[in-house]
């Protein structure tokens, strides 16, 4: 930062008389007197009304544009209502809503996520750090607490069908995007209408770099790293890339029992092969990437043939995206070795690529250090989803706040996060907020 700036911040700073526990101490990032706490009894208690929205014998069913998800996005706007603040829906279909600052030059933080849930979900991915950004915004105003910044609650829409809504946000919709079809069995583009948004004019939802002064995230980690470790809060280091293959593999299909073992051109044994050593492949390396075959069509699928062709995918992940150049060449080295050894033929396709999004080191700085004076434990990790944050971090500082999925399951409906657990995350993005909105950092570039 230039001394000039740096100058300027500081005198700016000094004569604000906010109401804020990180003011003396804006440029360490360091709490000097207590946190402030989020009333977490509401927080959870409107977790447990959201819990009847979209729920089935099988699950949570809040997905994008179906009739759940609209009692969802209108649940959430009375939330915002009842907190004193009044939404308004993008052209892109996000719900925002603004707690107004004291300095009209700054850029907003920008906290929030999402409500709309997988086919057969849980209630806590999503909602968690939705309704604990509008539990932030509400706590700031009943406490008369004045940030420089203004504070925006974001609540994306259809996170869960491919970042639709943060994607839009950065400008990464087209026609091919609003083509596909949702799990309600609507295109995004109607689906858009559906919620409020209007398609012709989603260029005036797309933000650019410098627009946003930082975004935070919470959510439910969705795994069972915090919880094996004893930590309470996660702070994420970045989001995995990911990289999906549709491979197919040739043989030639014939008789079961008139074919020699020694003349078959078996498919499915190839495929086994492949995915087992995959497996291996992956597990052979230090680090924390992973790989899965998730997917596996047989043909001609029947008890006395021979298979003729296997068409499998495989799921690549790993937050440093050498890693993942690394593991395409190792798989596709492994499928040359595998079709030769089987008289069968691979062939790769790229569905997904999608590079890995590192967190802002100050940004997680902050999380750290709000945890830190909370008294609550925590350690540094990926996230090994995918979030609206990774879609953000093309054009702002971002870092992802994470609690404890007890059994590390998510997606599910057996998906549970304690309630304190949920405060605890609150209170952590909470003081985030304020130690963002304290720094330097986060003021005028």
């Amino acid at each position: 930062m230039k001394r000039r700036t740096f100058l300027g911040h500081a005198g700016a700073l000094a004569s604000m008389p906010l109401v804020m526990p990180y003011l003396s101490s804006a440029f360490h990032d360091v709490p000097a007197a207590a946190p402030l706490r989020v009333n977490g009894a509401r927080l959870n208690e409107w977790l447990t009304r959201f819990d009847s929205i979209g729920r089935t014998p099988t699950g949570i069913n809040r997905v994008a544009y179906s009739e759940a998800d609209l009692a969802g996005r209108a649940f959430t706007q009375q939330l915002l209502r009842d907190a004193g603040f009044t939404p308004r829906i993008d052209t892109a279909g996000n719900i925002y809503a603004r707690l107004e600052g004291t300095n009209r030059a700054l850029k907003p933080i920008l906290i929030g996520s999402h409500v709309d849930s997988v086919t057969d979900g849980g209630n806590f991915d999503g909602p968690v750090g939705s309704f604990g950004a509008i539990e932030v915004a509400r706590t700031l105003r009943e406490k008369g607490t004045r940030l420089r910044h203004p504070l925006d609650v974001v609540i994306w829409q259809n996170e869960e069908g491919g970042t639709t809504g943060s994607k839009t946000a950065i400008g990464e919709m087209n026609d091919v995007e609003l083509a596909k079809v949702a799990r309600s069995g609507k295109t995004i583009r109607d689906g858009i209408g559906i919620i409020g948004g209007d398609v012709s004019r989603l260029a005036e939802s797309v933000k650019k770099k410098g627009d946003i002064a930082c975004y935070i995230e919470l959510h439910i980690e969705q795994g069972g790293l915090l919880e094996k470790a004893g930590k309470q809060i996660g702070v994420v280091q970045g989001i995995v890339g990911l990289r999906w293959f549709e491979v197919t593999i040739t043989g030639f299909a014939n008789h079961a029992g008139a074919t020699p073992m020694d003349q078959r051109q078996d498919a499915m044994l190839a495929a086994a092969k492949f995915t087992v050593a995959v497996n291996d492949a992956v597990r052979a390396e230090p680090g924390r990437q992973v790989a899965t075959v998730g997917r596996m069509v047989v043909s001609p699928n029947t008890t006395n043939v021979i298979p003729g062709q296997v068409v499998m995918t495989v799921d690549l992940r790993d937050l440093d995206q050498a890693k993942i150049e690394h593991f395409t060449e190792v798989f596709e080295r492994l499928a040359r070795e595998i079709g030769a050894a089987t008289k069968t033929t691979f062939a790769f396709k790229r569905l997904t690529d999608s590079k890995p999004a590192v967190s802002d080191p100050q940004v997680m700085n902050w999380i750290e250090s709000s945890a830190t004076a909370l008294g609550l434990s925590s350690q540094r990790m990926p996230s090994g989803a995918g979030h609206d944050a990774q879609e953000i971090a093309h054009i702002a500082p971002m870092a992802m706040i994470f609690i404890p999925s007890v059994g590390g399951i998510s997606h599910s409906p057996k998906e549970f996060s304690r309630a304190a657990d949920i405060t605890n995350g609150a209170d952590v993005l909470l003081n985030a907020v304020l130690a963002a909105d304290a720094s330097p950092a986060a003021g005028p570039p």
